[in-house]
């Protein structure tokens, strides 16, 4: 009996290993400051389910413009009203979670119009959100843990300039994390080129809003892209990026129970997945969404 279980043993660790080694434990990031209706920033953080909370947006920005922040009927950074929210930034990364601000989205004015223009962008978003000094910071004196490129309009170019930019500033002894939110036909239209700089911490692909490959009633689709993506694209952690309502998308909603039992069975064997990525914080709070999906993440 000895000699048996001695070979036992071996054989149920090893079996483990595979196990961890085929899939991976991931997170859940949510997107924040678009609806007045979402509650705070702490309340958001004290649900227990997110692992990174992206602020959104910075939709102004480049070419000479003055930088300004929407934080949609939450507080107006013209009136300083949103340095309210510097002691809840801090509270959520008391807890571990990382918070990062979101430039761009699908409503504004921004460009980056040369690689000095990237320059001047990252100086002022060192400053004014990151470790640097300004006398003008809309959201306080915390200091955020990154920034997330969701570039949807303007001009397609500079914004690896802008990465390796804001990457540089990890020299001053804090790690500055960049995520980004391409759309899922590969390459992205805005961040293609970016991406290739293998620079990016978080990628969260967004599976919606792009029928080619999003759901669409079976899982073939998003799968496949999700497969170029976490081959072809360096980066940390890949994460799908998902409607967490219908309401919160145009289409590619994906009903939770088929996330968890068909989809992330699937992609978890991949080596660089990260988890799920949800728009957004008012829609998950209606629907509830990550509840459905976090035993399965």
């Amino acid at each position: 009996m000895a000699k048996t279980s001695h070979t036992f043993l071996p054989l149920i660790f090893l079996s483990f290993l595979t196990l961890v080694a085929s899939s991976h434990a991931g997170g859940i990031a949510i997107y924040w400051g678009q609806n007045g209706n979402e509650g705070t920033l702490s309340e958001t953080c004290a649900t227990g389910k997110y692992t990174h909370v992206i602020i959104a947006f910075l939709n102004v920005f480049g070419n000479g413009q003055t930088p300004e922040m929407n934080l949609a009927g939450h507080c107006n950074p013209s009136t300083n009203s949103c340095t309210k929210f510097s002691s809840e930034i801090k509270d959520c990364q008391s807890k571990g979670i990382k918070v990062l601000l979101s430039i761009g989205g699908g409503i504004g004015s921004y460009t980056l119009s040369s690689i000095e223009d990237a320059r001047n962008v990252s100086t002022f978003l060192w400053n004014t959100f990151l470790g640097g000094k300004s006398s003008s910071r809309p959201l306080g004196d915390a200091v955020l843990d990154g920034i997330d490129f969701d570039i949807e309009l303007g001009s397609t170019q500079n914004y690896q300039h802008l990465a390796r930019f804001l990457k540089g500033y990890c020299r001053f002894g804090k790690r500055v994390y960049l995520g980004a939110a391409p759309q899922c036909p590969i390459p992205d239209k805005f961040l293609g080129t970016a991406l290739q700089t293998g620079l990016f911490d978080f990628v969260w692909v967004q599976f919606y809003n792009n029928p080619p490959c999003q759901y669409n009633g079976n899982i073939t689709n998003l799968v496949s892209s999700w497969n170029q993506w976490t081959k072809n694209v360096p980066s940390g952690k890949i994460f799908l990026g998902l409607p967490a309502a219908t309401a919160a998308a145009g289409s590619g909603f994906v009903p939770a129970d088929v996330v968890s039992s068909e989809i992330l069975p699937v992609i978890k064997k991949s080596r660089n997945y990260g988890g799920v990525m949800l728009w957004s914080r008012f829609y998950d709070l209606q629907t509830g969404y990550s509840n459905s999906i976090i035993g399965s993440v």
